[in-house]
């Protein structure tokens, strides 16, 4: 066999050799496995329960500061924007520091700035330090995708990839629970307080869980350097799709769920605050659509997931049309249960399409997604106060058939 097919100092096969170095990667059913999946689903939890932190306080947050349901929607687009536009310089951090540096002082810096939170003496304090906290953040969700495409075997990469996903869907839920019953008790200011020291524990969780990064090799983070990466992964057409179906689903889900609070508090539906809190259980959904990603693409493969996110979505939005406080709680459900699927499947595409650079296609699909949060959640409450909540279901409609035609079109272009 000639030299150049085997390793030199052994004669074994390069795909032997390969293979080797594949072993050395975390497996599902392993220790260090297991270990990973729970630091990052720690860092989920922390994640999205202080982006999202306000979300379930924005009625009480009305009355209290006497602001208009669109003002008040800016202290949670504040924090996804200032993520969106943050998340690309720190994941390029991320290429020369190490994933796991950079994860820890985001995550401990947005906790700590969790608990200045309730301090903010009104609605402008509250949007700035909610704009720092979602730029603290942004060091956090690419390079938890690029960790896992470095560290992970790659046919197990879409199941670690949700699992990741479903810390955030668990981050979130238990955020906005633990807020909305917290609030109606003692106030916003002591459940944004409660949320604040839930991340702090979580934090703590993750670092003493995460392994040691294995695979990661420091790269040059200078501008140009950066620019030239983002560039490639801009002319990537496949790329770019998925950045802008990220975006589309989470302008749905930013709108719906910015809102849905200010229908559940009005008649016919008339709920209180902690109950309307509680109706962010629904995010358990979330949490097992999003681990099972992995078997829907295995089965359908990713533009059929994609297919049945779309579906599923739109199928929910219409639900929620229904005067029925079952029907909307069922729409609900779907549109928590498409989302999350859509979401698991275009964000692990990204970390495979993607073969040099993942930290800066990562933060660059984040970016697109955050903005498509932060767009969703003003234009979400801006279309309520004008026309209700038909206006806000129509806008998630018009996304959900954008995102459905990129899809059509990817399918036809595999097709030639």
């Amino acid at each position: 066999m000639p030299a150049a097919y085997t390793k030199a100092s052994t004669g074994t096969p390069v795909d032997a050799v390969h293979e080797s170095v594949d072993d050395t990667r975390l497996r599902p059913g392993g220790p260090g496995y297991r270990r990973m999946s729970l630091a990052l689903f720690a860092a989920g939890v922390a994640t999205f329960a202080l982006l999202y932190s306000t979300q379930a306080l924005l009625p009480a947050l009305s009355d209290d500061l006497r602001v208009r349901a669109d003002q008040a929607s800016w202290s949670v687009s504040a924090a996804t924007g200032g993520l969106a536009l943050a998340v690309l310089p720190l994941s390029a951090l991320s290429e020369r520091f190490g994933r796991r540096a950079v994860m820890t002082a985001s995550l401990t810096v947005a906790a700590l700035l969790g608990l200045l939170a309730p301090f903010a003496p009104g609605l402008g304090w509250l949007i700035a330090l909610r704009t720092v906290q979602g730029v603290a953040l942004a060091g956090l969700p690419a390079s938890a995708m690029a960790y896992l495409a470095e560290e992970v075997r790659p046919r197990a990469l879409v199941g670690a990839v949700g699992l990741f996903v479903a810390g955030n869907s668990i981050g979130g839920m238990s955020g906005r629970v633990v807020a909305g019953w917290v609030a109606e008790a003692w106030g916003w200011r002591a459940a944004l307080g409660a949320v604040g020291l839930m991340a702090v524990a979580a934090v703590a969780v993750f670092r003493a869980l995460l392994p040691p990064a294995r695979h990661f090799t420091p790269a040059p983070v200078g501008p140009r350097a950066v620019a030239r990466t983002v560039a490639g992964h801009l002319s990537n057409p496949v790329l770019c799709r998925l950045f802008a179906i990220g975006a589309l689903f989470m302008t749905v889900f930013g709108a719906v769920y910015t809102v849905i609070g200010y229908r559940l508090v009005d008649a016919p539906f008339s709920l209180p605050q902690g109950v309307v809190g509680s109706v962010f259980l629904i995010y358990l959904v979330g949490t097992v659509s999003s681990a099972a990603t992995g078997r829907v693409v295995g089965r359908w493969g990713r533009r059929g997931a994609l297919y049945l996110a779309v579906a599923t979505t739109a199928a929910g939005l219409l639900l929620t049309l229904a005067a029925s406080l079952g029907a909307v709680l069922a729409g609900l459900v779907l549109i928590t249960a498409g989302f999350f699927t859509g979401h698991a499947a275009a964000s692990s595409a990204v970390s495979r399409t993607a073969t040099t650079g993942r930290a800066q296609a990562s933060a660059l699909y984040q970016a697109a997604y955050y903005l498509g949060s932060s767009a969703g959640g003003a234009l979400g409450a801006a279309a309520f106060r004008a026309a209700g909540w038909p206006a806000t279901v129509a806008l998630g409609l018009a996304a959900m058939a954008v995102a459905a035609g990129i899809t059509l079109y990817a399918t036809r272009r595999a097709m030639r």
